[in-house]
């Protein structure tokens, strides 16, 4: 599901004015800890790791690994928090103004076959930890904080 109901429901509300999301990203590794799990965006054709809302009253590693099953198939275990940060606003191409809570996660790939389980995206698969997909900046440096496998949680600055 591409917007969750609750979204809908509050966007009925208050139109396209700037909305404070919780969402989490989930870096979803193999057991041995060679390959990296990434979706490409059908909306963009980015590469990236699952990424999602958080539902109300839902807690955030539930919600990754929630996200993890809907959009690439696969079932993981909730490792561990990787860092916390504030993404600057964004206007969606519909208009809509969001702004989002980032909560990072690493996570164990514990079944399946990745495929793009949802319309969100157009392929899901593993790459090799040494050579992964082209990120974005933040998610770059997401990924270094995952290989660091530093056990505090980094808030971002």
């Amino acid at each position: 599901m591409s917007t969750p109901e609750f979204v809908l429901a509050l966007r009925e509300k208050i139109g396209q004015e700037l909305l404070w999301m919780p969402g989490v990203t989930a870096f979803v590794l193999d057991p041995a800890r060679t390959r990296l799990l990434a979706v490409r965006r059908r909306d963009n054709g980015a590469w990236t790791p699952v990424t999602g809302i958080i539902d109300p009253g839902e807690q955030p590693a539930s919600a990754a690994a929630r996200e993890v099953l809907e959009e690439a198939g696969v079932t993981c275990r909730v490792l561990r928090l990787v860092e916390v940060r504030a993404l600057p606003p964004t206007t969606h191409a519909n208009g809509d103004r969001a702004q989002y809570l980032d909560l990072c996660f690493l996570a164990e790939h514990t079944g399946g076959d990745p495929y793009p389980a949802d319309e969100e995206n157009t392929e899901a698969r593993w790459f090799p930890l040494d050579r992964p997909p082209p990120l974005n900046e933040r998610f770059g440096e997401q990924l270094e904080l995952v290989l660091a496998d530093r056990p505090e949680a980094r808030f971002h600055r």
